[in-house]
């Protein structure tokens, strides 16, 4: 574990912006090990007065639609005009290792070589949600070491990848023409969620083709648009990624929306809720990894485990033993009031309480 004075000099590094010393701190602040969390609670205590200024915009979309070399068409773009762009490319966890398997960086190759541009893929290590369990973290780190906009690309468009509405100030799903098929593979909490819409691949013989799937959208969007009229409705673009036609029309309506979220106080208004949220997502995260690393449930299970192949004991039943011998060795857990329910019910009232009712907010 590092010691506090390890942890000073990382936190220079990372306020210097050497590529070393993030890379280390995203490492360790992603680390499982018990004995790395005391040090990345306190590398993140002296971050992140240095962070939260960055604009945050979250990628999503179906395979093969487009999402890398999109996020490095815009990337390049923001490059050129003065900014300072991370990347989170958040790979699905190898079943073998644990790492990384697709490795963005490879699949960006010219952001990569800036050096006002950073590029880590990261793991989801079996979290839900597409995003990695400590991309909020790693966000923190990257505005820390002055990236003014991070970008995250997730894994896919599966109903938790919802999660990823939580982190970032915009999300962004990228479309391929043939609404029908396409639509069915996008869950629709995602559509809702979206602050854009945007049509890849409007290139070559396929660019008729994106238009009218455009036109399609449009009609689909018009389901998902409200009342609101501050203009931060979900909106459509078609794009190519390729070509860069129709990123500059993007990125000026990101500059427009994040104007009007900050001084309007509805940004950080957002963020406080995120803050919120995320206290709960790592309480989670830490029971999770609680129960399944402790002595008496991995040697319950070891037993328990053929008896829920052989259907013995359903699935309910077996969580429950298991869950009961973790409270059983765990006399202070307050998850032994009522099996839970008290405190799973706990973070819902307290949201409600503070965003109050309103749901306007992009």
């Amino acid at each position: 574990m590092a010691s506090i004075p390890e942890t000073r000099d990382l936190v220079k590094g990372i306020l210097r912006c050497d590529r070393t010393a993030l890379a280390r701190a995203i490492t360790l602040i992603e680390s499982s090990h018990t004995d790395h969390k005391d040090a990345a609670t306190e590398l993140l205590a002296m971050l992140e007065p240095y962070a939260g200024g960055a604009m945050r915009v979250g990628v999503t979309g179906v395979p093969g639609v487009g999402k890398s070399t999109f996020i490095e068409t815009i990337g390049l773009q923001l490059v050129e005009t003065g900014h300072r762009v991370a990347v989170l490319a958040i790979d699905p966890s190898s079943s073998v290792s644990g790492g990384s398997v697709l490795g963005d960086k490879t699949r960006m190759e010219r952001l990569s070589a800036l050096d006002a541009a950073f590029i880590r893929p990261s793991p989801t290590s079996g979290a839900l949600g597409g995003v990695g369990r400590r991309t909020y973290e790693s966000m923190i780190v990257c505005e820390a070491a002055g990236f003014d906009v991070v970008l995250v690309e997730t894994v896919g468009v599966g109903q938790s990848e919802i999660d990823v509405g939580g982190l970032v100030d915009f999300f962004l799903v990228l479309l391929l023409a043939g609404a029908g098929d396409e639509l069915q593979g996008i869950k629709r909490g995602i559509l809702e969620l979206a602050d854009l819409w945007i049509v890849n691949k409007a290139d070559g013989p396929q660019r008729e083709a994106v238009e009218r799937a455009r036109s399609e959208y449009e009609r689909v969007l018009a389901m998902y648009r409200t009342s609101d009229t501050s203009g931060l409705g979900p909106k459509i673009f078609s794009c190519s990624a390729i070509e860069g036609t129709g990123i500059e029309e993007i990125l000026a309506e990101l500059r427009t929306r994040f104007s009007t979220l900050t001084q309007t106080g509805r940004l950080e208004a957002r963020r406080k809720r995120q803050k919120v949220d995320r206290v709960w997502a790592s309480v989670e995260d830490e029971l999770f990894r609680s129960v399944r690393q402790h002595q008496g449930v991995r040697q319950k299970w070891q037993s328990l485990r053929e008896d829920v192949i052989a259907g013995n004991v359903n699935v309910p039943k077996a969580a429950r033993i298991l869950l009961s011998v973790y409270y059983s060795e765990s006399p202070s857990s307050p998850l032994r009031t009522n099996g839970g329910a008290a405190s799973q019910q706990e973070p819902k009232e307290e949201r409600a309480a503070e965003e109050g009712g309103d749901h306007t907010d992009g």
